[in-house]
């Protein structure tokens, strides 16, 4: 066998037809890929404890611990899956490190986000028997959600791409309609090196849903609309997206008559600043202007001329004691039931398994969100295996995304919204509405049952920038 690479990587996403590509890969002799390696949640499989002698906890410590066990195997070449939200800490090394042989599987993103859909709906993800498939009624496109998943596919695959030719290497490419080519098989194996070849591919594994979209899509005509939107061209063409555009430009939200567009920071008051849109207008918030992309934000900004821009941030100590309570206690749709879990098993978080019961204290209350907030020390630091999730991330980051596309006129505090958001409609030749009260305060406890130095300290510490920048005192309720 060849001695050009020490183990492999195959970039992939969620159903892009990852685990048949993984099965044909073990079938050559020389070869072993082990599933989801650096899946923040689990290692290889979920129902596995360890990889090579390595465990999960071993793993999470350090992850280069399992790299080189790879590395270590003798007569066989190792390697495993990564998606883009799995272990943030080996990425740049893999990438840079013309030992590790790289393959990069890509899928048509409408046929992945589909299957996703039915996927999800059906609790059914692979099929290795055709007698046991769920059949699925059909699945109701969601524009929005189908943009953010374009956006997530567009940002990783730029990544690679950047990285491998700043770095002059290669990769070996495969769609996902390669993957019934035994042919190709055969060549990805002569690019990992190994002698062996195939004459014919492994069959337990069945396509899910070999049907057109227009038969497993209820809204099936809503996509055309989307797709114009996106302005894009060749989508299964790899690598499959035009050049980089602003990450969050989806999330923006505009007034509907008014030239003020929002630009939201996660976690901070959202639904009080899209009420006060709506009031601008006298219309629902359903009304708003949204799901902007960057075509549609120039048409929108040459529509709008005098338009102002605005972003709000939240005292970083209200804002992370927000997270806590809405993404890491609560089970309501939207919470992190899978980071809640994650934090529980590997970081030792003192969460309770589900939504808070009456056992459930003040005392216990604290014990969690001190918890979660060294969790998210270490995060920011890049020592954890999860995602730094923008409800948690620095404000100034945020804002500093935005200078892509639309830096923000103005950037107001929480707690001057009532002075700054009327002077903000004045300059447009607008009459303010009131601000809408504030959201219900945080459940079950609210931050003032257990601030205290500590947790000051804590807040102090992981958000000193967001401090600086914007001149944030001590939380004072």
């Amino acid at each position: 066998m060849s001695s050009k690479f020490d183990y492999f990587v195959v970039f992939a996403e969620m159903r892009t037809g990852s685990n048949f590509l993984e099965t044909n890969i073990n079938a050559f002799q020389g070869l072993s890929c082990h599933g989801e390696a650096f899946n923040p949640h689990f290692i290889g499989y979920p129902n596995k404890s360890e990889i090579l002698g390595v465990t999960l906890e071993q793993r999470t410590a350090n992850p280069f611990d399992l790299i080189q066990a790879l590395k270590d195997v003798p007569d066989a070449l190792g390697g495993f899956r990564y998606f883009h939200d799995h272990d943030p800490r080996i990425l740049e090394d893999n990438l840079n490190d013309p030992r590790c042989a790289k393959v990069i599987l890509t899928r048509n993103p409408l046929d992945s986000y589909v299957s996703w859909k039915i996927a999800q709906a059906t609790g059914q993800w692979k099929l290795t028997d055709v007698r046991r498939r769920k059949e699925p009624s059909k699945v109701q496109f969601d524009g929005p959600e189908f943009r953010q998943h374009v956006e997530r596919l567009q940002d990783f695959q730029l990544t690679l791409m950047k990285t491998l030719q700043r770095s002059g290497q290669t990769a070996f490419y495969v769609a996902y309609e390669d993957l019934q080519d035994v042919h190709v098989m055969n060549g990805l194996a002569q690019y990992l090196g190994v002698d062996d070849r195939l004459d014919g591919l492994d069959q337990s594994l069945k396509r899910q849903n070999p049907s057109p979209l227009s038969e497993k899509v209820a809204n099936f005509n809503a996509i055309s609309g989307v797709l114009a939107d996106l302005d894009r061209f060749n989508l299964t063409r790899t690598p499959n997206f035009e050049p980089r555009r602003g990450a969050v430009v989806p999330t923006y939200v505009a007034a509907a008559n008014t030239p003020l567009m929002y630009l939201p920071v996660r976690s901070g008051p959202e639904g009080e600043v899209t009420r006060w849109l709506a009031a601008l207008d006298n219309i629902a918030e359903e009304g708003l202007l949204k799901d902007f992309n960057q075509k549609v934000l120039r048409q929108w900004k040459r529509g709008h001329v005098g338009h102002r821009t605005f972003s709000v941030v939240r005292h970083p100590a209200a804002r992370a004691h927000h997270v806590f309570c809405d993404r890491i206690l609560s089970t309501d749709k939207g919470s992190y039931r899978q980071i809640n879990k994650t934090l529980r098993k590997v970081f030792k978080v003192p969460l309770p398994n589900g939504a808070p019961g009456p056992d459930y204290d003040v005392a216990a209350h604290r014990a969690g969100f001190v918890g979660f907030l060294k969790f998210v020390k270490a995060n920011l630091a890049g020592q954890t295996s999860l995602r730094q999730d923008a409800h948690w991330a620095t404000q100034s980051g945020a804002l500093r995304g935005f200078g892509d596309v639309a830096l923000p006129d103005m950037i107001i505090r929480e707690d001057d919204m009532q002075r700054d958001l009327p002077e903000l409609a004045k300059q447009v030749g607008c009459k303010a509405p009131p601000i809408p009260e504030r959201a219900q305060s945080d459940q079950p406890f609210g931050l003032a049952d257990v601030y205290d130095d500590e947790i000051e300290s804590l807040i102090t510490d992981i958000y000193q920038r967001d401090f600086w920048i914007f001149g944030f005192d001590r939380w004072h309720g």
